[in-house]
């Protein structure tokens, strides 16, 4: 995207649009157009005549102006002038370039524009027509407001000040996500101010360091003090916060509101809580400023050339970042950006944490297969080279990196062989676990991958009571075409479980939400980007649930001979594959018609009379028994 820009002045008839227009024009040595040229004829007439003009009239000398600022946008700036008293008009001037606009609005009273207007010649507005154009008028909430009590020469000082010297977009802290989308904005042709703190003798200058470590940053502007920051930004002010989840976010927010204006707009980047992201909605919403929660994938590389982005809240308010938060996204097999409007409150982040759900199960049932063909005899570049040579059945992001990891030497021998097997993890995990827990969705291979991160970490107690139980797993017997069919199966039940836990939460919390956009923006970016998710994008358009979907069916049904040996030949040889024998379980579990709930709730009913319901009594009647 060019930088250059599209400054709209409005107000009714007589506030001095024109007079203002033709010497910003000047000022900025860019051109001016009246949108009064631009009406038809017979608008001009019927304006003559006395009549106002309707919503009809208007529409086709609206678009002509839209058609107008986009023309002149691909050579240069411009000055367009033009009433603009509806937001329903301004929508439709904005159309297509609305990351290229700058509204002024030139604000003045009634008897101060009457007065005016009787004094013009030669000009078709009737002063009679004033009262309309006020009872039409729509007050803008992002625009620069300005007085016409103000001389000419004032209002252009203020409008070149606010307009030409000030940043479009800002990025609030520059860790290796800030950094990378903060190079992504600017070689989209953005004007960006950047921001980090400063500690003396720690953590100096790193705004301006980094500014001048990147060509891109040359027009950018970098701080650390946060006045200067925020009054560098034009208004409404775009904020994204790339800080850490938590506490952290909450006082970068109170930092930052003393200097901000009403309308402003704050975008959380980080990896938030979507409950938290809900009460900060709601607590900006008090001071009438916006807030977005935006989840962001792809890591240092994917922010730097394209991340996917799972943004979520007012949708008027995402209208008002969406062309900087696509421009800067991935783009998919169709060159769409890996950018979508998720839906209301704090969905984004919640669809962002399920992927980092799905994430965790993924990565750890490649753990499972390397553990699996290590203990069948293979060295790490022989399960590189075997796991290479699924990538046409089962090739995802996660399966290529693992290749890379298996490959890479240290010294003599391979590196992953002498990291400890530790598992951390920065807590989307254990939020996606709750999560399913209290929607009473079971997501159980994520929380068998958490678990299994967990579990990690007891090193010292694994150690002793490998020694102490005496478990030594033992050379398994398997063909490496189960392995790989063991594989596929275990991750078509994550992607069936991931999906399932954001459509229970769409409908628990009232979000409007399209899984299939959702596996679209997925299919680039982003850490579970895979051949996999692509597929599944058709299927999701006819149903949420990916299980009901003849093909899956077919090969969930061809691949479970497999996911049975595999899981079987684990436990008898006593090799650990929680998600690999989750998968099956669950599969078990999920299809089967009559489970031992029954006894479950013949128990409860015994022990706490909480009732239970008969299979032969079709009325939904509960029923109590007295057991003893």
């Amino acid at each position: 995207m060019n930088s250059n820009k599209v400054i709209y002045i409005m107000g009714v008839s007589g506030c001095g649009k024109s007079t203002i227009g033709k010497m910003l024009s000047k000022r900025l040595n860019i051109p001016f157009f009246d949108g009064d040229d631009f009406h038809p004829q017979s608008n001009i007439d019927k304006m003559s005549n006395g009549l106002p003009l309707n919503d009809a009239d208007r529409l086709g000398w609206l678009q002509t102006l839209n058609e107008l600022a986009k023309v002149e946008l691909q050579k240069n700036s411009c000055v367009i002038v033009c009433s603009a008293l509806k937001e329903s008009y301004r929508t439709l001037l904005n159309k297509g370039v609305e990351a290229q606009t700058a509204w002024v609005y030139l604000v003045g009273s009634y008897n101060q524009i009457l007065e005016r207007l009787n004094k013009r010649e030669n000009h078709f507005m009737d002063s009679n027509l004033l009262q309309s154009q006020f009872d039409t008028l729509e007050n803008p909430s992002h625009a620069l407001e300005i007085n016409i009590g103000l001389t000419p020469e004032e209002i252009v000082d203020k409008i070149t000040k606010e307009i030409k010297m000030k940043s479009e977009f800002g990025l609030f802290g520059l860790g290796v996500m800030g950094k990378s989308l903060s190079r992504n904005l600017a070689q989209k042709g953005f004007n960006i101010s950047v921001f980090n703190r400063e500690v003396k003798g720690t953590e100096e200058d790193v705004a301006i360091n980094f500014k001048n470590s990147h060509k891109e940053l040359d027009s950018a502007q970098a701080f650390s003090d946060i006045q200067g920051y925020v009054n560098s930004l034009q208004t409404p002010r775009r904020i994204m916060l790339m800080v850490n989840a938590g506490k952290i976010t909450d006082y970068v927010i109170e930092d930052l509101i003393p200097f901000l204006s009403e309308g402003d707009i704050l975008i959380d980047g980080g990896n938030s809580n979507y409950l938290k992201t809900k009460e900060r909605y709601d607590y900006l919403k008090s001071k009438n400023i916006h807030f977005i929660g935006v989840g962001v994938s792809g890591g240092e590389q994917g922010a730097l050339k394209g991340p996917s982005i799972m943004p979520g809240g007012n949708k008027e308010t995402y209208n008002l970042v969406k062309p900087y938060l696509e421009s800067i996204a991935a783009k998919d097999d169709n060159n769409l950006p890996c950018c979508t409007y998720i839906g209301e409150e704090g969905s984004g982040h919640f669809v962002k944490m399920v992927h980092n759900g799905i994430e965790y199960v993924e990565m750890q049932l490649l753990a499972e297969v390397y553990t699996i063909l290590k203990t069948m005899g293979k060295t790490p570049d022989e399960i590189a080279n075997i796991l290479e040579s699924w990538k046409p059945k089962a090739d995802s992001y996660l399966l290529g990196i693992t290749v890379d990891v298996l490959r890479k030497k240290d010294g003599n021998g391979w590196l992953v062989n002498k990291i400890v097997d530790k598992a951390g993890n920065k807590g989307t995990g254990n939020w996606t676990t709750i999560a399913t827990a209290q929607l009473g969705a079971p997501s159980t291979l994520i929380a068998s991958a958490l678990f299994a991160r967990y579990t990690s970490f007891y090193k010292e107690e694994r150690i002793q009571a490998s020694i102490n139980l005496n478990i030594n797993p033992s050379i398994l017997n398997l063909e490496i075409e189960d392995v790989c069919n063991a594989y596929q199966f275990a991750r078509i039940i994550n992607h069936y479980q991931g999906l399932k836990l954001i459509s229970e939460a769409g409908k628990v919390y009232g979000w409007h939400l399209n899984l299939s956009e959702i596996a679209r923006i997925w299919t680039n970016g982003c850490i579970i980007k895979s051949d996999f998710m692509v597929e599944l994008i058709p299927v999701l358009k006819e149903d949420d649930n990916i299980l009901k979907n003849k093909l899956i069916i077919n090969r969930v049904k061809a691949l479970k001979p497999s996911i049975n040996k595999v899981v079987s030949e684990c436990v008898l040889k006593e090799l650990t594959a929680p998600c690999l024998s989750e998968s099956v379980n669950f599969l078990n579990a999920y299809a089967t018609a009559n489970s031992s709930a029954n006894i479950i709730q013949a128990q409860r009913d015994y022990f706490g009379a909480h009732t239970y319901q008969r299979i032969d009594d079709n009325s939904g009647k509960f029923h109590h028994t007295t057991w003893n």
